[in-house]
């Protein structure tokens, strides 16, 4: 799932196209997609695009006359930026957003396609008109990028969960899902499943810096990988749209996300994982649990006295 960094790039990359840009025609090609009724997609065609902004994890092209446009990728969904007048015709496009084709920002294309690459159809469309109705669609975390270390204490302390459930958690945290929690928790030196109230307050401050730095970092980096100015996501003369692929939750220089079984980076011990229903917790048992290996539920009752209880 796309997640703060992702989501920022996308942010990113549509300003300059579509801001000032005004919404021709959507088109809508999976009935599951679009999860409201009123008003109609057609009430927007005409409109302007005033603004784009995030919530949460959400996408949102602000309209003139208070609409707003959301959109959840969830885990496969995923946009594209193509030529003035193309449509959703491939089997995993969804929705297609027209826009004028004359512009004065990037005149690299007109039309954003919405593509979800699952057959569990779980990226969703809302229009909603009125800024109260388009806040109260999600849940609304702690900006950790703009909180202080005592918010941020009190935000993750307020319940007695595991670390990876309150890190991912929408109404604790904002924007952050399993790739970058695992990144987080693994630049902390924290196990994922230990407990927040068992968290001392250095191990608290570690975390904060953590989320920090490494929503920081990565912001950053996909930013100047795609050609958008590090700090401000202004576009360069090399700016482009993500395209196929770029957005993804595997990325080369993670340090155990997607890493099972290779070396940590930083101590040189195999990456371990549990994995638990579509989703896996990805950490270092030499930097986050002492030596430790986390049982999995199925495959550690599976393998018993086998199950290794220190790393390699």
């Amino acid at each position: 799932m796309p997640e703060l960094p992702d989501i920022s790039l996308y942010l990113d990359a549509l300003r300059p196209r579509v801001v000032g840009r005004r919404l021709t025609r959507i088109t809508i090609r999976s009935p599951a997609l679009l999860r409201t009724f009123d008003p109609p997609t057609d009430a927007v065609e005409g409109r302007c695009v005033i603004a784009v902004e995030r919530l949460g994890k959400r996408i949102v092209l602000a309209l003139d006359g208070d609409y707003f446009l959301v959109i959840h990728l969830m885990i496969a969904g995923r946009l594209l930026w193509k030529p003035a007048g193309a449509k959703p015709t491939g089997k995993i496009d969804q929705a297609a957003f027209c826009f004028e084709p004359e512009f004065c920002g990037l005149n690299d294309g007109a039309t954003l396609v919405l593509t979800e690459a699952s057959k569990m159809k779980r990226a969703s469309l809302h229009l909603i008109r009125g800024r109260d109705d388009f806040l109260a669609l999600a849940p609304r975390g702690l900006e950790v990028l703009a909180s202080m270390p005592a918010d941020f204490a009190t935000a993750l302390t307020r319940e007695n969960r595991t670390l990876k459930r309150a890190v991912t958690d929408p109404h604790t945290l904002d924007g952050i899902g399993n790739a970058y929690s695992d990144e987080i928790l693994w630049a902390a030196g924290l196990s994922p499943i230990t407990l927040t109230s068992r968290l001392t307050t250095d191990e608290l401050s570690r975390l904060h810096a953590a989320c920090r730095d490494t929503l920081t970092h990565w912001t950053r980096r996909l930013r100047a990988d795609f050609g958008y100015e590090p700090e401000s996501g202004a576009p360069t003369v090399a700016a482009r749209f993500p395209g196929v692929g770029d957005i993804t939750a595997f990325r080369p220089d993670f340090g155990v996300h997607g890493k099972f079984k290779k070396p940590c980076p930083r101590c040189g011990t195999k990456v371990a994982r549990i994995v638990r229903a579509e989703n896996e917790i990805n950490y270092c048992p030499g930097c986050q649990t002492g030596g430790r290996v986390l049982a999995d539920r199925s495959l550690s009752r599976l393998l018993k006295d086998d199950w290794p209880r220190e790393a390699e």
